[in-house]
């Protein structure tokens, strides 16, 4: 960490103060997953956030920028905790999980196993955050004890059914979606008639936004989103910071 006299800008590649420690989740079909878990350093999460992944099979991962720069900035600004995790058959600098990519089908082993394992390390407030992919896997297996709601960035709709939405609809549970102006697959006006089977789903278009948030403003938005829902007392998100942090070098690509 580098000790800092004054505020400096947060960026891309700004790794602020936090408790990060790898986690293994094993599935109840005995895979064990990759995965870490960045808490507040010093002081209890208020809430807690699961992310769940873009696609493996086209660079999805844990590291998938959003959820790193994630589990970067939340502990330390948000005071909230960051589970993220590697889906069966998907391989990140922190290793590669059990198993094979398995097309939204036994990934339900997975989502189950990283919310059971939250709930066992007494973590607060449980979210799951979905991208792309990883939306569907929230649609389609979120709806668990424990889990308070659902934000979905870049829901593709791919996996999951109008069958899924219903049963959110139904439980009652909240839905946020973040939809990009520019999304490759589903932008706000076919959402709107796509989200129609979940009527508490609060859906909001991003102006200028595209399927993989790159950019920054599209980063800040992002988590300024999540953090509106998990612990609304830590916003507006700061932009600058005072303290100690690292500059992480080598990063991989923003996906």
């Amino acid at each position: 960490m580098v000790p800092m006299s004054e505020s400096v800008e947060i960026r891309a590649n700004t790794a602020l103060p936090a408790i990060r420690q790898p986690i293994t989740l094993t599935t109840s079909d005995g895979l064990h997953l990759v995965g870490e878990l960045a808490l507040p350093a010093g002081r209890a999460p208020v809430a807690t956030m699961i992310a769940l992944h873009p696609l493996p099979t086209h660079g999805g991962m844990m590291d998938s920028h959003i959820f790193r720069k994630a589990a970067w900035r939340l502990p330390a600004l948000a005071d909230v905790a960051v589970l993220r995790f590697n889906t069966r058959g998907t391989e990140s600098a922190g290793g590669k999980s059990e198993g094979e990519f398995a097309n939204a089908t036994t990934e339900q082993f997975d989502v189950e196993a990283a919310v059971q394992f939250a709930i066992d390390a007494g973590l607060p407030q449980i979210w799951i955050v979905g991208w792309s992919f990883g939306t569907d896997l929230a649609l389609k297996f979120g709806l668990l004890p424990g889990v308070k709601g659902a934000i979905l960035l870049s829901p593709p709709l791919r996996f999951s059914t109008a069958a899924d939405l219903l049963r959110w609809e139904n439980d009652g549970r909240p839905v946020v979606a973040l939809i990009p102006e520019l999304d490759d697959y589903l932008r706000p006006e076919a959402a709107k008639e796509s989200f129609s089977p979940l009527s508490q789903a609060e859906l909001i278009p991003i102006t200028g936004a595209k399927h993989l948030w790159v950019g920054e403003p599209s980063v800040y938005r992002v988590l300024s989103e999540i953090v509106l829902r998990l612990n609304p007392d830590s916003t507006p998100l700061p932009r600058t910071w005072d303290g100690p942090y690292e500059t992480v070098v080598d990063l991989p690509p923003a996906r």
